[in-house]
This record gives structure tokens, sequence and C-alpha cells, in this order.
């Protein structure tokens, strides 16, 4: 039976290479085959990682929700189980950002932020978390940030945001641990993705790429159940780039 693998934010950057990633691995992982759900708020970018995943012969699914939405939220967990009746992995990769100097933010900009990266990821991972507790299994990882245990001066909001995911996976993961399901909190440092707009030459050099996130996370998912990758923390061999 193939596993139903979720990813919100799949359109772009790490939740793309996510997607890849999955596709990539699941033909040769003949005890894990699996069927991919994507979601995103971009049709376009959906149907484009759609195609390029079908290529490597995975079953896949779109489904356009923004999850600072509830109706979306709600939408897309009834769009997978009337498909399939299960979820066997949530991937909550969707997240913005806005980076400013404190006096520059705005209750809009503080908004936009909370509403996708704390209550959208809560309402998602709340609901999602019930179905598995109901199959007795299941996975769910968190694409938080290094900024989730870590401020810097351009992402007070964005911090803020982030220090909330990881409070809900610490929370989660009590519960989790008595229904056999899985958390993984995954804490990257600077990587080159679209929320980064425009960077120098100098900077890309030593970023890193989404697939490097991409790769430990599947690597994560393809333990035996018995085992749990509890953390991912990944930075650039450089360090911190805070600028």
């Amino acid at each position: 039976m193939n596993k139903i693998i979720v990813i919100t934010g799949a359109g772009k950057g790490i939740g793309r290479a996510i997607a890849l990633e999955f596709a990539s691995r699941s033909k040769a992982q003949v005890s894990q085959p699996c069927t991919l759900v994507l979601s995103s708020r971009t049709p376009e970018d959906l149907e484009s990682l759609a195609e390029a995943c079908r290529k490597t012969g995975i079953a896949v699914e779109t489904c356009r929700a923004d999850i600072a939405n509830p109706d979306d939220v709600e939408r897309l967990i009834a769009f997978t189980m009337e498909r399939f009746g299960r979820i066997d992995c949530l991937v909550n990769n969707a997240g913005v950002g806005r980076f400013k100097p404190l006096s520059e933010l705005t209750l809009d900009d503080f908004d936009y932020m909370m509403s996708v990266n704390a209550r959208g990821t809560f309402h998602l991972s709340r609901d999602v978390y019930t179905i598995m507790e109901k199959q007795g299994s299941g996975h769910i990882f968190f694409i938080t940030s290094i900024a989730a245990e870590m401020a810097f001066t351009s992402s007070t909001v964005y911090s803020m945001s982030k220090f909330a995911q990881k409070g809900l996976v610490e929370a989660l993961r009590l519960y989790a641990r008595k229904s056999g399901i899985r958390i993984t909190n995954v804490m990257p440092g600077a990587a080159l993705t679209p929320m980064w707009g425009d960077v120098p030459s100098s900077m890309q050099e030593v970023m890193m790429r989404p697939e490097d996130i991409a790769t430990p996370v599947v690597d994560a998912w393809l333990q035996p159940a018995r085992t749990v990758v509890e953390e991912l923390v990944l930075r650039p061999t450089g360090g911190d780039i805070t600028t």
C-alpha cells in the first residue's frame, strides 16, 4: 500500500526539493512506495512540479491551498482523505517572511507571518495529527528554521512565528510519543530560496541549496518505525548568515 505524503508550500524552494527527493527515491524504496499530495498557493508551480515528479513513475495529486485560510486547510485535508482515506506523512513546509528593522515592521507584517507560520501550521498539524492518532501511525515534519532558537535583528516577527512553531513541535511530541507517531523538527540555516529575494553572488556561494535540506528529510522518513529523528539542524559550513 502506498504511503500518502502531503507537502505544503511545495511549489518552490525547500518544499519543491523535498517533493522531488521523495519522488526520486520512492521507486527505489520498494518497501515504502508513496503517493504525493502537493499543496501550494500557486497552481502553476504545482503543475510543473507534479509533471517532474510523475516522470519518476510516482503518483501525484495537487491541491491549491493557502494555509492562512482555515477553509483551505480543511479543503486540503478533505481532498486527501476522500481520495486515500489516510495520511502517512505531513511535511509542514509552507512559510512566509518579511525582513525589516523592528521600527519598520507593521501589524500587517505581523498578521501575514503569524497567520501562515503559526496559526495555519497549528490548524493543519492539529487536524492531521488527529487522523494519524486514529491510524496509530504517521510522521509530521516541521520545516522551521534556526530562527526558531535564535533571533536576528531583521527577523523579529519571523523569529516569533518560528519560536511558536517550535513550541508546537515540542508540545505535539508529548502526545505523539504515546501514539506511535513520529515528529521531526527541521531547522535550516540560510538556504538559497525565493524567500531571500535578490541575493548577491558572493552570498549565494556560501548558502545551502534546497536539496541539501531535502535529502536528510527523506532519510529521516525512511528510518524504521521504531526510530525517530527528532531534530535536524543544518547550517552553511561557514556558519549563520546574518545580513
